[in-house]
């Protein structure tokens, strides 16, 4: 599948002139910049391309092996991808509200067997928006990849954009169909299980993204024990030890927001009364991380296009060992790659945090 990759830096003016030198004739565009260049970029690159259907939002880019917190990163697809973008107001409320005309949306790009991928960005309420994504798309065999927006100000609402306006509490998808090839998301965590020893959330608040309790005791009692980890060390262990959340073989990361009252534990993902729990380990993330990229070229004929999402806590990691522009370039190797990093992941019917998903093309 045919891609154009572009990135520009600067006002928003210069950004887009730089990020769509050679950009001719695109059928959808996806885009990442910074808070504030957000919704001018999204009317400049409307104007620009009249009629074409886009998505963005603020985060930092990735393109093709470079990473820049304040670049503009520019994603064309072109007549081998079918792509029709929509918009989720209200996810807050009542997302479900949209079912409707997110069903006339994947009608248009009448997706096939494994050759078709949501890439949605969204402002939070991310558990309510997962379940509504998952009641249309499971069925139709749409896998999904999706990002929650970085960098609003303090006191300033997240934003997303599509076709050329902005909107706050909202949700800006993109759906793809490959016409060539198979699309196909995929999931990395580098952290992972590293004891056999298993709890259960016995009390939680949904509201809150709390756990309260772990097999009847006090969450923060039970991580400390467990781990060595002094209470109020436990917030900021979570580059070491995260929670996760396991269902099944898998496991969905959790990070630690905050303590509460006695014991409380707050998260950035959300647990369920009964939920499978465990403390996790950094593991090998540079193995990890060829693993990741051995599995995706087994399963993947030929790779013409990534598309990554990462965690801010990852890209933190990362930074503090130097190493987040060698990661960004080994992706780059599977083929053309883009991408962005960001304050909350979301992959098929599950929010993560601390994990990269992509969205990968033939």
């Amino acid at each position: 599948m045919k891609a154009f990759i572009g990135k520009g830096k600067g006002s928003a003016g210069t950004a887009v002139e730089e990020a769509t030198k050679g950009l001719s004739a695109p059928k959808g565009i996806i885009f990442i910049t910074t808070y504030d260049a957000l919704s001018e970029t999204a009317a400049l690159l409307a104007a620009r391309f009249p009629g074409v259907p886009s998505v963005g939002t603020s985060g930092y880019g990735l393109a093709n092996g470079t990473v820049g917190e304040d670049i503009l990163v520019v994603l064309g697809l072109f007549e081998d991808a079918v792509v029709s973008c929509g918009v989720i107001p209200g996810i807050s409320e009542c997302p479900v509200a949209a079912i409707g005309d997110l069903e006339k949306k994947i009608a248009q790009v009448n997706p096939g067997k494994d050759n078709t991928v949501c890439i949605e960005f969204c402002t939070g309420s991310e558990e309510k928006l997962i379940t509504t994504f998952t009641s249309c798309l499971k069925e139709k065999g749409v896998q999904l990849a999706g990002a929650t927006a970085l960098g609003a100000p303090e006191g300033k609402p997240a934003l997303v954009a599509c076709n050329g306006a902005v909107y706050a509490d909202a949700c800006a998808y993109a759906l793809i169909r490959n016409t060539v090839g198979r699309a196909r998301t995929f999931k990395e965590n580098i952290w992972q299980k590293g004891s056999t020893i298993s709890h259960f959330a016995t009390k939680v608040d949904t509201d809150k993204k709390s756990i309260i309790e772990l097999d009847g005791k006090p969450a923060a009692s039970v991580y400390s024990q467990e781990l060595g980890i002094p209470r109020d060390k436990i917030i900021e262990n979570v580059f070491q030890n995260p929670i996760g959340r396991v269902v099944g073989d898998q496991v969905y990361i959790s990070s630690m927001k905050e303590l509460g009252a006695n014991g409380e534990i707050l998260n950035y993902k959300r647990f369920n009364k009964n939920d499978c729990v465990y403390f996790l380990e950094l593991g090998d993330y540079r193995a990890i991380e060829q693993a990741t990229r051995d599995n995706i070229r087994s399963q993947m004929k030929t790779v013409s296009l990534v598309f990554t999402i990462d965690c801010l806590h990852r890209y933190l990691l990362y930074q503090k060992d130097r190493y987040f522009s060698t990661y960004a370039e080994d992706m780059a190797s599977l083929g053309k790659s883009c991408g962005l990093v960001c304050g909350g992941e979301q992959y098929n019917n599950q929010h993560v945090n601390q994990t990269m998903v992509c969205a990968v093309f033939e």
